[in-house]
């Protein structure tokens, strides 16, 4: 019985840490201003606990960054969703501030290459995915279905200014779509390959502000994209997520469960 017990208690912990394992994001700063640094703030406004990023100025950056997906192929990808609360409105329809943030897939071929992977959200061939929810926010609910034929631009890897990338070697198209690149696995480099000069990793890269320590997965925030009108908010999102679980973490709740089952 105290075995039984026992296992129970392990499947039921397991099964805890992979349903909420898809909702661990960090703010992070990657880039500051020439005179100062992007804010990020708690929002009660609208949803409680929801983050403000303000861009103040040009060149500015932030993200929102995830480790809970590495590993999976960008094809594996079933959920990447983020609800953005502030008056969109106040910028053109269509511009980068108003279908803000875009997204940056840190992805290796598992040969010690390392580039991202990023959306256009300007592109009007993406725009309708930012659906409205009917109450003044809008949502990007994404999953591989949905981006398989938009466009992939790849960044931050020896090349990337033109057709040169790795990434463009290994799969040929220019431009490329997510699905040339689906079987790229969602990973990030050490730190000694974002410092490491050789391999072209810009200062706009999603990595962490001093550290350059990275997520996966970011929601980012910012860059040319300048969101800041004077006296109003900053960007405000809540209910960002990435799916599936980490697999280690989803095999050891259906592990669980089977030597119940036999038991």
């Amino acid at each position: 019985m105290l075995r039984q017990t026992t296992l129970a208690a392990v499947c039921v912990s397991a099964m805890s840490i992979a349903a909420t394992a898809h909702a661990g994001f960090d703010s992070f700063v990657i880039r500051d201003g020439a005179n100062g640094s992007p804010a990020i703030l708690t929002n009660n406004v609208y949803v409680t606990g929801a983050t403000e990023f303000v861009i103040s100025e040009g060149g500015m950056k932030a993200a929102l960054g995830s480790n809970d997906v590495n590993g999976i192929t960008v094809g594996d990808i079933t959920q990447l969703a983020i609800t953005r609360h502030d008056d969109t409105t106040r910028f053109a329809a269509g511009s980068g501030p108003a279908v803000a943030p875009y997204f940056n897939l840190w992805v290796t071929d598992g040969g010690g290459n390392y580039a991202v992977i990023a959306n256009e959200p300007s592109n009007g061939a993406f725009q309708p995915l930012f659906t409205d929810n009917g109450d003044g926010s809008k949502t990007y609910d994404l999953d591989y279905a949905d981006l398989a034929n938009k466009t992939a631009k790849v960044y931050e890897t020896p090349g990337w200014n033109g057709n040169s990338s790795w990434v463009h070697a290994l799969f040929g198209n220019d431009p490329l779509t997510f699905a040339d690149v689906a079987t790229l696995e969602i990973s990030p480099p050490p730190v000694s390959y974002i410092q490491n000069a050789a391999n072209g990793v810009g200062s706009g890269a999603p990595d962490i502000l001093g550290t350059e320590v990275a997520y996966g997965v970011n929601w980012v925030f910012g860059d040319t994209l300048s969101n800041y009108v004077s006296g109003a908010e900053g960007y405000v999102v809540s209910d960002f997520a990435v799916a599936p679980e980490p697999t280690s973490l989803a095999l050891l709740g259906l592990g669980g469960l089977a030597m119940l089952r036999r038991r």
